[in-house]
């Protein structure tokens, strides 16, 4: 018996595609493929961990051991690709205490304190996404605001944007940090008037404390990774850029892959010039099916929503702030020189226009001109116009997050001023100069979940719907280019763009069904549409619950 099935799978290998059974074939769908030469059918077949076909009619393709899946008119499209996460923070937020929709320091205090009551003494009470711009008054919220109900407990809480601290005066007290503690290279602790710390940390000066956290451990990477990656799935991510890793989480990747645990495909990159990248640039480039490592990521500055971008100009709601500059030009232009020899993208974190200059000048002089080096900048978020050329004349890639638009859009031009708003969050702008541009969430600074991002990219609303129009409308996405976004083009900036991002014959069979059809429904029903089932490789990684 065992011979003639080894003749008969033998047999069917050397069939052309068009011949061959499928192992699955979904049909009575509406697949948007991204694809100019068929932007859209009714089915798709899979084959191994590839597309076997796609097309109207597809019952060539199914055998007497083919699985058929009855879309039922849902919509197909490929899994959507997240091309600025940071994965082990994504897992960590699903642990910690979050305050996303705190809207006072007394509510995060309130939560602390409850936290706190069912923990030792001397216990790190760990917590994030709290954001001052939605408390009264908009200021900064004071240590004394936690130490007043958590005296007994060091308590370190993380901005929203990942890029500011809020600690009490006993985490204070441990890390030794007071009056006369300067502040380091690119950091800034906020102070009283008479010097004393306040209880805000922002950007390099949040290391003063968090050093003293004691490490979660291996078990607890892992964990963490793993719980990441199975949201990503329900959500209907199929790849994730992970912005900027570390030795232990790479090797967590690993772990996790040799257990056939991992449901997305990861594209890794360094986290920053240290000992692990010159490391990797000895070895060179990883290049594998589930996991990448080709890149590595810089922080030129802070966030806009902690006053820690770099900008030409003071901050126009404090001129006696031009935000911090966190990797000088120079440093920038070596390694970006290092990388373009040995074959590594550089994708550097840029948010002030200041900061996005100073990149923009380090790649130039790296790159030179036009090229295929896909060098990036991350967020690419506020941009003098005179600079936007420069994006297309060194073939450099913006990674924008379409949610940081719609989260910002309260206060963003408060922050910025009249003049400098309309290089703000600008999509559009972009693409008409021919810059390509690719979309994520920055998660867990916004949510992982890419309908958001989707929402976001083509209404530039709240879920409220508000403003009426949109923020800034004419920077809109079409819904077609706002799926590239997620898409074909978050692959492109990976260079996978040939083998993922659209749905054609031999490419991988990453791809998500819908419960609505996203390129059709009325905006505000794209936040309730839900992932139906995702496909990565073939492979189905995540079905929702009949």
């Amino acid at each position: 018996m065992l011979p003639i099935l080894a003749m008969l799978a033998s047999i069917s290998l050397a069939l052309p595609a068009w011949a061959q059974p499928a192992d699955w074939v979904i049909d009575n769908a509406v697949v948007y493929t991204v694809d100019a030469a068929q932007p859209k059918a009714r089915a798709i077949a899979v084959k191994g961990e590839r597309i076997l076909a796609v097309g109207n009619d597809l019952s060539r393709h199914v055998g007497p051991a083919t699985r058929r899946i009855d879309a039922k008119g849902a919509a197909i499209i490929p899994g959507f690709i997240d091309s600025h996460g940071h994965m082990a923070n994504f897992g960590e937020s699903l642990e910690i205490l979050d305050f996303r929709t705190s809207a006072s320091a007394a509510e995060v205090a309130r939560a602390v304190q409850k936290a706190a009551q069912s923990r030792p003494k001397g216990e790190w009470i760990r917590g994030r996404a709290w954001d001052q711009t939605r408390f009264p008054g908009g200021e900064f919220p004071n240590a004394d605001d936690l130490s007043a109900v958590t005296p007994d407990h060091p308590v370190y809480l993380t901005r929203v944007d990942g890029h500011a601290a809020w600690v009490n005066r006993k985490a204070l007290e441990m890390a030794d940090v007071n009056a006369a503690t300067k502040d380091p290279d690119g950091g800034k602790i906020i102070r009283d008037a008479s010097g004393k710390p306040t209880g805000i940390l922002v950007d390099r000066a949040q290391g003063l404390v968090s050093r003293r956290i004691p490490s979660a451990g291996n078990d607890a990477l892992l964990r963490r990774l793993r719980r990441a990656a199975e949201e990503c799935a329900r959500l209907g991510l199929t790849t994730v850029h992970d912005a900027g890793v570390s030795a232990e989480v790479i090797a967590a990747y690993r772990s996790l892959i040799a257990k056939n645990a991992l449901p997305v495909r990861a594209y890794a990159m360094i986290g920053g010039a240290g000992r692990l990248w010159e490391d990797w640039l000895k070895r060179g480039p990883e290049i594998g099916p589930h996991l990448t490592v080709r890149s590595i990521k810089l922080v030129a500055d802070g966030a806009l929503g902690s006053r820690g971008a770099a900008m030409k100009e003071p901050y126009s709601d404090e001129p006696s702030n031009r935000g911090l500059v966190l990797a000088k030009k120079e440093d920038i232009e070596r390694v970006s020189r290092q990388a373009a020899a040995r074959g590594f993208q550089v994708n550097t974190h840029a948010i002030g226009d200041l900061a996005n200059r100073n990149v923009l000048d380090a790649y130039a002089a790296a790159l030179g001109g036009r090229n295929d080096k896909r060098f990036r900048v991350e967020h690419s978020q506020i941009v003098s116009l005179d600079d936007m050329p420069s994006f297309a004349r060194y073939s450099i890639i913006a990674s924008m997050q379409a949610t940081h638009a719609t989260s910002d859009m309260r206060w963003a031009e408060k922050r910025v001023g009249p003049n400098r708003i309309p290089g703000a969050y600008a999509w559009e702008r972009f693409r008409k100069l021919g810059v390509t541009v690719a979309n994520g969430s920055d998660f867990p600074v916004e949510s992982a979940n890419p309908l958001w991002g989707f929402y976001a990219s083509i209404t530039r609303q709240d879920h409220d719907g508000s403003p009426a129009n949109g923020w800034m409308p004419d920077q809109k996405m079409s819904r077609e280019e706002a799926l590239r976004s997620w898409t074909i083009t978050g692959a492109y900036a990976a260079f996978e763009e040939k083998e993922k991002g659209s749905l054609q014959a031999g490419k991988l069979a990453d791809f998500v069904m819908l419960s609505k059809d996203i390129l059709q429904v009325p905006p505000k029903e794209i936040l309730t549409t839900r992932v139906l089932l995702t496909s990565t490789g073939g492979r189905i990684v995540y079905q929702e619950k009949q």
